[in-house]
């Protein structure tokens, strides 16, 4: 009885883990697909800072998931204890890894109001500086959701770019991405005029983008937790059943 109850959990941990092998097999395919550039569509994802970064943490979800998926099928096939352990301890520190993720976000949740959004902004934020982590992530945040500063322009008023920029009213990551705009527009833009600017605030605009996938973001995460749970379940039942 007790040899049927260890086959039984040694094969649905392989099929469990099967799976898994499967998801990071595919999601490793799709990252190298676009940074191959089978169609040029390298071309069209660097467009868009934040989703040319996205192509590598699909890279490093993939490799995470597939190497999982190869320990967990391979320890159990096989009986390996070694791989088994491996597997545990990986997916263990996933799971740390995550909750400690969530506590500090729980803990530091006040830093993410508009207010120190702003404060930062007007401290750091420099313009076209393609070196400043800082700089560069809020160029690609304002190309990507169509937006200028925090609440809005009137963010880049006594701030570290106007002293850096005097000429300069707001960044050219402010200015309307139109085939039209020209670089009269884009003059005009930086110079304060209204017509050829985005006036929405980052926050609002990543606000009312967000909230659409909240409920699916959380669901999502309660399946992953949920699955990394089981799997180390699995992993030591089978680790402890093996002789």
């Amino acid at each position: 009885m007790e040899g049927d109850c260890l086959s039984c959990m040694k094969y649905l941990m392989f099929i469990f883990n099967f799976f898994i092998f499967l998801g990071g097999s595919f999601l490793l395919g799709v990252g190298v697909w676009v940074l191959v550039d089978p169609m040029g569509f390298r071309e069209i994802v660097a467009v868009n800072p934040l989703l040319f970064t996205g192509v590598y943490v699909i890279l490093a979800m993939g490799g995470m998931l597939f190497l999982l998926g190869f320990l967990g099928c391979c320890g159990a096939i096989r009986e390996n204890k070694c791989l088994l352990l491996f597997f545990f301890m990986l997916i263990l520190f996933i799971f740390l890894a995550e909750l400690a993720a969530a506590i500090l976000a729980f803990l530091f949740r006040e830093h993410l109001t508009r207010e120190y959004f702003t404060r930062e902004l007007k401290r750091h934020y420099q313009g076209r500086n393609n070196t400043d982590v800082f700089t560069t992530t809020w160029n690609a945040i304002m190309t990507t959701f169509d937006c200028c500063g925090v609440s809005g322009p009137e963010d880049f008023d006594e701030s570290l770019f106007r002293l850096l920029n005097p000429v300069k009213m707001v960044p050219e990551s402010c200015c309307q991405r139109s085939g039209y705009l020209g670089d009269s527009g884009v003059e005009q833009c930086v110079s304060g005029g209204v017509t050829f600017r985005h006036n929405k605030g980052c926050y609002s605009a990543m606000v009312e983008y967000f909230e659409n996938y909240i409920y699916a973001a959380g669901a999502l995460a309660i399946v992953v937790l949920t699955i990394e749970l089981f799997a180390m379940v699995f992993a030591m039942c089978l680790f402890r059943g093996i002789q």
